[in-house]
C-alpha cells in the first residue's frame, strides 16, 4: 500500500492547507519539465494520486480507515479503538 501522507512528506494530521502546500511543491520539484532525473515521471504520478486522494474529504477517510486496519499508524491506538468499538457494540 502505498503511503499518500509520505508521498507529500506529510503527517496523518495534516490540514487540507498544509496538504495543498506540500502538493504544490513537490509537484514543481518532480515535474517532468523541471527535472530531467529517471524517477520524476513516477514521483510526480505519485505526488499527483496522493493529492487526489488526501484532498478529497471522503477518499481520504476512506484511505485513513485503511491505514488504521493495515495498523500503519499506532498500533497501540489502533488496538485500544478495535477494542473499545467491539465492547461497546456488545453492550
Amino acid at each position: 500500500m502505498t503511503d499518500h501522507y509520505a508521498a507529500l512528506g506529510l503527517g496523518s494530521a495534516a490540514t487540507l492547507a498544509d496538504i495543498k502546500k506540500a502538493f504544490r511543491q513537490k509537484a514543481s520539484q518532480y515535474h517532468p519539465d523541471r527535472n530531467s532525473a529517471p524517477d520524476a515521471p513516477a514521483r510526480f504520478r505519485a505526488v499527483q494520486e496522493a493529492y487526489d486522494v488526501l484532498s478529497d474529504p471522503d477518499k481520504r477517510q476512506a484511505y485513513d480507515d485503511n491505514r488504521r486496519r493495515n495498523l500503519l499508524d499506532s498500533p497501540i491506538d489502533t488496538a485500544r479503538d478495535i477494542w473499545l468499538n467491539y465492547f461497546s457494540a456488545l453492550i
